[in-house]
C-alpha cells in the first residue's frame, strides 16, 4: 500500500509558507492505519521495547495503538500545565516557533528501554526535546520512529547517533 497518497497536503496550515501533511486522511481509512501500525510493530517487535514515549497529540494516536501491539507501556509526553504529577520541562524550536514539552518524572524507571514515537520528524526539536526528557529519567533510547519525515528539512542531522525508522518520506 502506498501510505503516502492517504496524506493530504494543506498549504499555508499554521502559518504562511508551511505545507502541512493531514494525517486525518490516513486514519480515516481504516486499511492504511492498520498497515501503519502492522509496519511499525514489525519494525520494532524485537527491539525489547519496555515504554513508547510520544508526544500529543497525533503521536498518541500511533503510540497507544503499537504499545498494545507490542505489549509494553506508554508515556503521553504533555504540553505545560497538561499532566497532573511531578515534571519535567524541555523547551525547543519549532520550524515556526518555540515550544515546551513536559513529561512526568517517575513515567519509567531508570535504565527502561524507550522508543520514542511521533508522527512527524520536520526539524527535530520536538524530537530532541522527547531524547532530552528521555534522558533526564535515565531511559535508554531503544529507537525513534516515525510516520513521515520531512527529508528536506533535515531534523536527522539533530539525532544523530541513534537509530531512526520513517515510514514514509517526502
Amino acid at each position: 500500500m502506498e501510505l503516502a497518497k492517504t496524506i493530504r497536503n494543506i498549504p499555508d496550515f499554521p502559518v504562511k509558507g508551511i505545507l502541512f501533511k493531514d494525517i486525518t486522511t490516513l486514519l480515516n481509512d481504516k486499511k492504511a492505519f492498520k498497515t501503519v501500525i502492522n509496519r511499525l510493530t514489525a519494525s520494532f517487535k524485537d527491539k525489547g521495547i519496555d515504554y513508547i514515549v510520544c508526544a500529543e497529540a497525533r503521536g498518541f494516536i500511533f503510540g497507544g495503538a503499537l504499545a498494545y501491539k507490542l505489549g509494553c507501556g506508554l508515556v503521553p509526553v504533555r504540553k505545560p500545565g497538561k499532566l497532573p504529577y511531578k515534571t519535567y520541562t524541555y523547551t525547543y524550536s519549532l520550524e515556526y516557533g518555540k515550544d515546551s514539552l513536559e513529561i512526568h518524572r517517575d513515567a519509567f524507571p531508570p535504565r527502561a528501554r524507550i522508543l520514542i514515537l511521533d508522527d512527524l520528524l520536520a526539524t527535530g526539536g520536538t524530537t530532541l526535546a522527547l531524547v532530552n526528557l528521555v534522558k533526564k529519567l535515565g531511559g535508554k533510547i531503544a529507537g525513534i520512529g516515525f510516520l513521515i519525515e520531512l527529508t528536506g528539512l533535515k531534523g536527522r542531522n539533530k539525532l544523530r547517533g541513534y537509530s531512526l525508522y520513517s515510514l514514509i518520506k517526502f
